[in-house]
């Protein structure tokens, strides 16, 4: 019989990703993400934003966003390595942003600066509870997360909604 972990050998972490969607049935990608993230994550998210309209962000495109933020709450084992845990939710984002047609890897210019385009799907880490991650594949807190409105409103929202419910 497999061992069971008692509720002292687990902590709740708060997890906060931002989904955006400029291409195709934009709204539809965002709620199919959330779907497959809450099969994924194995629970259904704790709080979603509303969905906002929002201009591009670093690149001209005719086709304006759809932005919302989710927060999940999640059990993980006491002394969880963090960097482990971050690794293991981008793939499950990757993954997800694949299965809803994003293709390609990102791409860069000659600075090094990131360069954006249309996607059906983006989903972005912006917080683990309180870790902070700094390796090649992630960094968290998101580091661009304090500079997009389009993030840090939907983000706002979640983050008051949830502290007046409580």
């Amino acid at each position: 019989m497999p061992m069971q972990k008692s509720p002292d050998d687990t902590v709740k972490v708060e997890l906060y990703l931002s989904l955006g969607s400029n291409m195709g049935d934009r709204r539809r990608n965002i709620e199919d993400a959330i779907s497959l993230l809450n099969i994924e994550l194995k629970k259904p998210y704790k709080a979603v934003s509303s969905f906002y309209e929002t201009e591009p962000w670093g690149f001209e495109s005719d086709e304006k966003f759809i932005n919302a933020a989710i927060m999940y709450e999640l059990e993980l084992p006491k002394g969880y390595n963090p960097e482990a845990e971050g690794l293991m939710i981008l793939e499950i984002c990757k993954d997800i942003e694949r299965k809803l047609g994003r293709k390609g890897q990102p791409q860069y210019d000659e600075a090094g600066e990131r360069i954006y385009t249309s996607r059906p799907i983006d989903i972005d880490i912006l917080l683990i509870g309180d870790d902070r991650i700094d390796c090649p594949e992630l960094t968290v807190p998101h580091r661009l997360m304090y500079e997009r409105d389009f993030v840090m409103v939907p983000l706002k929202e979640i983050v008051t909604s949830l502290r007046s419910s409580q």
